[in-house]
């Protein structure tokens, strides 16, 4: 059985704060990503600080991969992250992707 080869898939990480600091330099970084027209991969495990404006990214990205039909994935929310999307009751909207091996 021959190995699968992985789709083409645009990975943005994350570091630092989530906040309204650097709103507008992640929007532009979530549009360019968007404009690939990949699955669009969102790593999240070195989010250290996350407010309602980073939360509305988050939203953003969902609907407009979900408006083009293309996949996201929330991977590896970091403890303020969860605890944000607990707060919002967002847990089940960004279910995080299940973890592959590499």
């Amino acid at each position: 059985m021959g190995a699968k080869k992985k789709a083409a898939v645009s990975r943005l990480a994350i570091e630092g704060e989530l906040t309204i600091y650097v709103a507008a330099e992640l929007k532009e970084k979530i549009a360019a990503a968007l404009q690939l027209e990949q699955p669009l991969e969102i790593d999240l495990s070195q989010v250290g600080e996350i407010d309602s404006a980073g939360i509305q990214l988050l939203l953003l990205a969902k609907r407009e991969c979900d408006n083009r039909q293309r996949p996201v994935a929330f991977l590896k929310p970091s403890p303020a992250v969860l605890d944000a999307w607990q707060l919002c009751n967002l847990g089940a909207l960004f279910a995080p992707a299940p973890e592959t091996a590499a």
